[in-house]
């Protein structure tokens, strides 16, 4: 007899409970938590990861076993069986049964309806044929008329077995969807941590993609100041060498004539020199005046000017974040 309802339970039926309730591994009974196979077969968690572990030693990134029962191959990801749903209406059936099995114990069922009918503990010579509603349990006539249960309410226990049958038929189907509604919460939680993994790639990557722009752009501005540092440094060293040439040829040019004028002053007699002293005195006044010196601008080695002022882009890196949703 079920304790909870009250409904008598063939034997037979919970013996194939029994063996739909157990591990094709372990050989026992469900043991939680207990996962769901792709194939729908079940097994406990436990006897899943040891059968993984066996076929995967070295499952860093996933890897499969096939289910004892009907041989499919299972693929498992880098979660391994711990990403295999569990199965909670099993579990909750397990529950029930047990429970079911500690009452049994606790107070020996009544022989199946196949066999010789039950009889009554306080006549022994009465079968049980009536359900006493007011304790909840089932007796028989004599009990009604003459004994405990006389100045209580009381039921065919057919009638009241089918009743009690039909409401844990209802519980069972009310839990399975319970059940359902959970299995389809932790399937939906999983899709948005699927989600959410996806778009935290996808935002790395957008990420990478904009700073390798800033570095790109930055370096191709690098490269304009560096070419204009360039062009100032070439076109100062190109004014510096022409006038540094001018020099150079007003000093061969003043080397020359005084080597003329000494040979003048050595070599020529007095009526030759006096003939060729005014015009070679003019002609030495003339160099020295054009050998009057050019000097380079003030600071033409100073490049102080082409400092770049990154100061405001310095502060606008530091500062630089994610966009405030508005």
């Amino acid at each position: 007899m079920d304790i909870q309802t009250g409904a008598l339970v063939p034997l037979g039926a919970m013996e194939s409970l029994e063996k739909q309730l157990s591990c094709p591994i372990c050989l026992d009974m469900f043991t939680k938590p207990v996962v769901i196979l792709p194939c729908q077969h079940n097994l406990c968690r436990g006897c899943a990861n040891d059968l993984y572990e066996s076929r995967n030693p070295y499952h860093f990134s996933g890897g499969t076993f096939r289910c004892p029962t009907c041989r499919f191959e299972v693929v498992l990801d880098r979660h391994g069986v711990y990403g295999l749903q569990r199965n909670l209406l099993v579990e909750n059936i397990i529950d029930v049964y047990k429970q079911q099995q500690e009452r049994r114990e606790e107070d020996p069922p009544l022989k199946d309806a196949d066999s010789k009918r039950p009889r009554c503990k306080e006549h022994e010579e009465e079968h049980i044929n009536i359900y006493c509603l007011s304790c909840q349990t089932p007796t028989c006539s004599l009990c009604k008329v003459f004994g405990q249960h006389r100045d209580c309410s009381v039921s065919p226990l057919a009638a009241v077995y089918q009743s009690q049958k039909n409401e844990l038929r209802a519980a069972v189907e009310l839990l399975a969807a319970a059940s359902g509604s959970v299995q389809a919460a932790v399937e939906q939680m999983e899709e948005t941590r699927r989600r959410l993994e996806e778009n935290a790639e996808l935002q790395r990557r957008r990420l990478g993609e904009s700073f390798d722009l800033l570095f790109a752009l930055l370096e191709q501005k690098k490269m304009q100041l560096l070419e204009r540092v360039d062009a100032e440094q070439r076109d100062r060293t190109a004014a510096l060498q022409a006038l540094r040439e001018r020099y150079r040829q007003q000093l061969q040019q003043s080397q020359q004539l005084q080597e003329k004028l000494q040979q003048n002053l050595q070599n020529c007699g007095v009526a030759q020199f006096l003939v060729a002293a005014k015009p070679l005195q003019e002609e030495a006044r003339r160099a020295a005046q054009e050998n009057q010196l050019q000097r380079p601008k003030a600071g033409l080695e100073s490049l102080e000017h082409l400092q770049v002022d990154s100061q405001q882009l310095e502060a606008l890196l530091a500062h630089m974040d994610f966009k405030k949703d508005e």
